[in-house]
């Protein structure tokens, strides 16, 4: 093996025996000089001619595509999609992999991490272990669900719509993305051309026909005449400050959730899979249990899901406070829960608003904290509020399992943990655990 001047490895390549998955969407393997390499397109247990993607001689680490499989996992099947694949479109990390092996690896990392991190078993975060598919997610291998209600294609310097290559700038232009919803789908924003756009967002709302597209342009770029499949609203995003602008049509879209109408504006989150939002307000609420005239929190609130849910079960007696750093998300947030006289909505950063509130009781809350986790500083404020139960809804395993490590220090432990598929094809996982202090057996 000759090596480049520069000690770039990449272009390398190594035959290795694939070990387990680990947290990213790769697995774990070693050359036979005791490189580590994480390599992504292969499954635990296979034999694999591994090309080096990224990497230098004194890399503590190489990234790598399996570019040839030598001995194939039983759980291989052929990517259905033509842009999966070494050197191709980043979006999807396993449709190489049954539905079944998916969820199984995904359940793997999330054991891996609570053990590492946090220092539980799967018995001991209240967990069997399964990683639950959305419901109407169960398809044969092969298949794959269409579920992604919003879909944010890069554009190419010839005016393609298409999706970034995996940790790349570069675009792999597409004619149709698989994992897209149907709503998405039918605009066909793939079929046409987008001169001086940089990107172009398609959203499809769960629950109402809504549909909305956010133009991006390049610097200096004018916005495309361009005329789609079906009737759309169209915001812009400037160059200059970022803010999102309403070009045409309504500046948000409807949303449904817990038998409730949420308004979200000018590209505001919104769970990405059409079930997502009923499954994680179902599980939040089957783990804390609310009762009439309890008082909770809702941090990192976003537009009210978890809110009005609580709002609901709490009664007229009970209270409400929501926490959303984002001004927009919180005008929504005020909107769709109006109906509420025992609904409070603070803008701010969770951990100085928390403290302002003065607020030294509660009975329940819920924290759904962007994929960095709340930290130590947030986790131990909230322990010493005695809430009865904690909900924790989580979109990074590792983080999750960090901010449990602090829960444990404060006096909580996990009382129950659930995992469900909702991004299907990617590694990513959602996971929500119930927390409740630890002198409490029920």
């Amino acid at each position: 093996m000759q090596n480049a001047p520069d000690s770039s490895l990449i272009g390398e390549e190594y035959e290795v025996e694939v070990g387990p998955v680990a947290h990213g969407g790769h697995c774990i393997a070693r050359t036979d000089e005791g490189r580590v390499l994480f390599v992504r397109h292969a499954l635990p247990g296979e034999k694999v001619v591994a090309r080096v993607t990224e990497g230098e001689e004194d890399s503590r680490f190489l990234r790598a595509d399996a570019v040839r499989v030598l001995e194939a996992s039983k759980d291989r099947v052929e990517a259905p999609c033509p842009y999966a694949g070494p050197g191709k479109c980043g979006g999807c990390d396993w449709q190489h992999a049954k539905p079944g092996a998916q969820r199984r690896l995904k359940g793997e990392v999330v054991a891996e991490q609570l053990k590492r991190l946090a220092g539980l078993t799967p018995e001991e975060a209240g967990w069997d272990g399964t990683v639950m598919p959305a419901p109407g997610d169960k398809v044969p291998a092969g298949e794959v669900p269409a579920w992604r209600t919003r879909v944010q294609y890069a554009i190419d310097a010839e005016g393609r719509a298409g999706l970034r290559k995996h940790r790349s700038h570069d675009v792999q232009p597409i004619e149709h993305c698989m994992i897209a919803a149907p709503g998405v789908s039918e605009l066909g924003v793939e079929k046409r051309e987008w001169p001086q756009m940089a990107t172009v967002e398609a959203i499809a709302a769960t629950g109402s026909n809504d549909r909305q597209v956010i133009l991006t342009p390049r610097p200096g770029g004018r916005l495309p005449l361009v005329e789609l499949d079906k009737p759309v609203s169209v915001l812009r995003v400037d160059e200059k400050d970022g803010g999102v602008h309403r070009v045409h049509g309504r500046a948000f879209v409807r949303e449904r959730a817990d038998e409730r109408t949420y308004r979200v504006g000018m590209g505001g989150f919104w769970q990405v899979h059409p079930q997502a939002a009923d499954v994680l307000v179902k599980a939040v609420m089957q783990g804390l249990l609310p009762r009439k005239g309890d008082m909770a929190l809702d941090l990192y609130c976003g537009v009210g899901l978890f809110a009005g849910a609580l709002a609901d079960r709490v009664g007229e007696k009970g209270a409400v406070l929501g926490i959303e750093s984002g001004k927009r998300a919180v005008e929504d947030a005020r909107h769709n829960l109006q109906d509420f006289d025992r609904v409070r909505i603070e803008q701010g950063k969770v951990e100085q608003v928390l403290p302002r509130t003065r607020i030294t009781e509660v009975d329940l809350i819920v924290l759904d904290p962007p994929r960095a986790g709340a930290g130590k500083q947030t986790v131990r404020h909230l322990a010493s509020l005695g809430a009865r139960r904690i909900a924790y809804v989580a979109c990074d395993p590792a983080a999750l399992a960090r901010d449990l490590a602090y829960f444990r220090e404060s006096g909580y432990k996990p009382r129950t943990l659930r995992a469900f598929d909702l991004f299907p094809m990617t590694h990513h996982v959602e996971c929500v655990a119930i927390l409740e202090p630890a002198e409490k057996g029920s």
